[in-house]
């Protein structure tokens, strides 16, 4: 009787296996909502009659986001998706030339495995796939190559300004938007921490059900963050709030993983509540700086430590009074003291107006955050017949790296090579020639040329480290930089608010990466908190100290 009943058992499970039902199993919501913004955001860029702007794509998703929750299973998704399509129009087939080299061609960016993933039919995945292959070829309706620099110029996107953050389906097409700009035009989504993909099954949560405005805004901040890219940003009312509008007269940089003040914004202020170059915060109104870190590190833009640390003391300091208690340590013994904080209009920084100027030992200064191009012949004029040149990259500079190279190599060389979106190919990527400095100019420099550099040095500031450090005679010295290389693309959040990222990726001509690692210095010259007590600028010291050699 046993065996009987256990043979038929055993029928039972080929016919109802265990955990299966009549019913295909639910499908979570979260995973719902990425495969959405996945379908959306392909057809947005690939889709003939949707990339050539003829219909009202957010209104589309909008629309279809009240079908979509009442969808129950992978099968009645695909379904959906498949109609969705068909409602868009055929998709010719078009015949295209073959594919570029893979040597001009960089794909670690692309991923549309996606498609495969288990989650569509094959039905649906043998469509987009179609589509990807009889893709649009135009002039795109949402993103367009920048002139001459050819990062991606997002277009007529709609800013919804009198947007309210309790719209749940409008927070939705924010991130859709935003994640799918990054998808197929960051050029440097493959050094992210975090797969892109996890980012927005985890940040899907934050923007469905945030508990108030300040709660979106820190979702919208937190999925920005991702990106490890001192390029992104986020500024809004609500943000500003929460960090308040109250300064400490005084600038933290991490040193040995503790915040220390290094530079006065304003020295009066400064020294009237006593604070210290080389004090080290250890608390502010009784909380921990540890704690308070470990509270803000998903909310710290930057693309590596340096530069997501290098203004700690906005998150810090910052506050919505104008006082403040902080614990410090001075000399190894601790003092709590309440200390002014201030509106940042009211502090006199103390700036020089000087673009060049002689030091000690005939050496000549530049400080590229004041030099304008205009202003380097004159300048070198000057100093060509200096015992040695410090060009200072730790500011911004204007525009001048390529009327300073003019004056210091000896011979063409390539500086670097650009890698820049395929607008034709969302999400692939194509290397530029290699940027090549002609020589034209036979009243070069002959001395020794030192370029200063730093966690402030970015962007810009990189280009023109790569541009002047293989001259001959040309030494870096410094801390390495920021880490963000590559011109700027703007892109605008749902409701006004606007953010960005590097629009191209800038490498060394032998392929070295820039962003991220940024660029080491020769002689690296690391912070010092005895220097720091003294008020010294340990780099320019070390500048100075190299020169001076015979």
């Amino acid at each position: 009787m046993k065996r009987h009943i256990g043979i038929a058992f055993f029928l039972f499970l080929l016919v109802f296996p265990l955990g299966a039902t009549c019913k295909e199993q639910d499908l979570p919501e979260t995973d719902k909502l990425a495969a959405t913004a996945k379908i959306w955001g392909f057809l947005k860029y690939y889709h003939p009659e949707v990339a050539n702007g003829s219909f009202d794509w957010d209104k589309q998703l909008l629309e279809k986001l009240a079908g979509i929750e009442t969808i129950e299973n992978k099968k009645e998704l695909s379904v959906f998706f498949l109609k969705w399509i068909e409602e868009l129009g055929e998709v010719p087939e078009l015949d295209f030339p073959p594919e570029e080299s893979s040597e001009n061609l960089f794909n670690k960016n692309f991923d549309l495995s996606w498609i495969e993933s288990g989650m569509f039919s094959k039905k649906l995945e043998k469509k987009l796939r179609s589509i990807e292959q009889n893709r649009y070829k135009g002039n795109h309706y949402y993103v367009q190559p920048a002139e001459q620099v050819g990062n991606a110029i997002f277009t007529n996107e709609k800013e919804y300004k009198s947007f309210s953050w309790d719209q749940k389906n409008l927070r939705l097409l924010a991130l859709f938007r935003y994640w799918n700009q990054v998808e197929y035009f960051f050029p440097y989504k493959y050094q992210m921490d975090e797969n892109w993909d996890q980012v927005l099954k985890e940040m899907l949560p934050l923007f469905l059900t945030p508990a108030s405005e300040m709660d979106y805004q820190l979702a919208m901040l937190a999925t920005v963050a991702k990106l490890d890219d001192a390029h992104a940003y986020l500024i809004t009312p609500e943000l500003n709030k929460r960090l308040g509008f109250y300064w400490a007269p005084v600038e933290l940089n991490m040193i040995d993983k503790q915040p220390v003040v290094t530079h006065f914004m304003d020295k009066i202020y400064a020294e009237k509540d006593d604070w210290k170059l080389g004090d080290i915060v250890l608390a502010v109104n009784g909380v921990p700086v540890s704690d308070i870190l470990e509270k803000e590190k998903r909310f710290l833009t930057g693309s590596n430590y340096r530069s997501k640390h290098r203004d700690i003391h906005i998150p810090l300091l910052n506050g919505n009074t104008d006082s403040v208690e902080v614990l410090i340590s001075r000399n190894g013994e601790e003092l709590k003291k309440k200390i002014t904080r201030y509106y940042r209009r009211e502090f006199r920084p103390d700036i020089s107006n000087q673009p060049w100027k002689f030091l000690d030992s005939n050496i000549g200064y530049v400080d590229l955050g004041l030099l304008e191009r205009e202003d380097v012949p004159r300048m070198y004029e000057e100093f060509k017949d200096a015992r040695g040149i410090i060009i200072d990259a730790r500011a911004y500079p204007r525009g001048t790296w390529y009327a300073l190279a003019n004056y210091l190599q000896k011979e063409d060389y390539g500086i670097a090579k650009s890698l820049v979106p395929v607008v034709d190919y969302p999400g692939k990527f194509r290397f530029t020639e290699t940027l090549v400095i002609p020589h034209d100019n036979p009243d070069v420099y002959e001395g020794k040329v030192v370029l200063l550099m730093d966690e402030y040095t970015q962007s810009q500031g990189e280009y023109t480290i790569m541009a002047l450090q293989n001259a001959p005679n040309v030494t870096t010295i410094g801390r390495p930089t920021a880490g963000a290389n590559g011109n700027f693309s703007d892109i605008s959040f749902v409701g006004g608010y606007t953010t960005g990222m590097s629009g191209i990726g800038v490498f060394y001509p032998d392929g070295r990466e820039t962003q991220r690692v940024g660029i080491s210095p020769d002689i690296k010259v690391e912070r010092n908190i005895l220097s720091i007590k003294k008020g010294e600028d340990e780099i320019l010291n070390k500048a100075l100290d190299f020169l001076k050699q015979d």
